[in-house]
């Protein structure tokens, strides 16, 4: 009996083991998104020849603290703060081509350095607990540096402060939205929902609320329920879709 107990925990340690290794070896890949710029595409340069490429942002310097640890190129530690998750955007994976040159690009300019933080006012903390914002460096937006650099994809979840779109390059834009939706858009309609702001609109026939995922015709009975300062207005059906929203299944808009 002892034998075929010691017997069965070996094979068990043998599984978990090889479990162990399957997964290690398949690697979290998140979305996908992968590229493949070189580091030697920055390494030569000075953070200034980086950073004067771009001009000053107007996000708020919230908190500020210096940038102990690099997880990779969306996720950093700033001290006095925390764990940071850029918000708007998504970097590589570990093991996913194009992983290190974003990760050592956002080490370049923020690690043993003060960074600040424009903290997400719309939703302040992922599920992970991370905290959600611009990281702010010499007084750059870094999130939209990551973008315009084509090291960093669109990750555009509402509600949120921020519309990673205005950062990015066209290019980018039309690339996330065929990625990211099912039917077909105008490239007018694109070019027009790239160039507002998720927190400009003007008045249209359809709504949502800052806190849901959903959008309505202005006169469903849940649009109606939607207190005023949450609520949202879009100027068609398509710039609801565009920005990440899903139809009502109620008044199917």
């Amino acid at each position: 009996m002892k034998i075929q107990k010691k017997s069965f925990l070996v094979i068990l340690l043998i599984l978990i083991i090889g479990i162990g290794i399957i997964s290690a070896s398949s690697g979290y890949t998140g979305t996908g998104f992968s590229h493949n710029i070189p580091f030697s595409k920055y390494s030569s340069l000075s953070d200034n020849d980086i950073l004067n490429k771009y001009t000053d942002t107007n996000c708020v310097k919230e908190v500020s603290g210096i940038c102990t640890k690099v997880v990779d190129g969306d996720t950093i530690y700033v001290e006095g703060v925390g764990k940071i998750r850029f918000v708007g955007v998504n970097t590589p994976e570990r093991g996913v081509e194009g992983y290190q040159t974003s990760k050592d690009f956002v080490k370049k300019l923020c690690l043993n350095k003060e960074v600040s933080i424009d903290i997400d006012d719309k939703k302040r903390n992922d599920r992970y607990g991370r905290t959600l914002g611009v990281v702010i460096v010499g007084n750059k937006n870094l999130n939209e540096m990551l973008l315009k650099e084509n090291l960093a994809e669109i990750m555009y979840m509402p509600p949120s402060e921020f519309y990673p779109y205005n950062w990015a390059p066209t290019s980018a834009v039309y690339k996330n939205l065929e990625k990211s939706q099912t039917t077909s858009y105008s490239s007018s309609s694109i070019m027009t929902t790239s160039s507002s702001s998720s927190n400009s609109y003007d008045s249209g026939n359809y709504v949502a609320s800052a806190n849901s995922n959903k959008f309505h015709i202005s006169s469903c009975k849940w649009a109606k329920k939607i207190s005023e300062s949450n609520k949202i207005t879009f100027n068609s059906r398509d710039e609801a879709i565009n920005q990440g929203y899903q139809p009502c299944k109620v008044c199917c808009p």
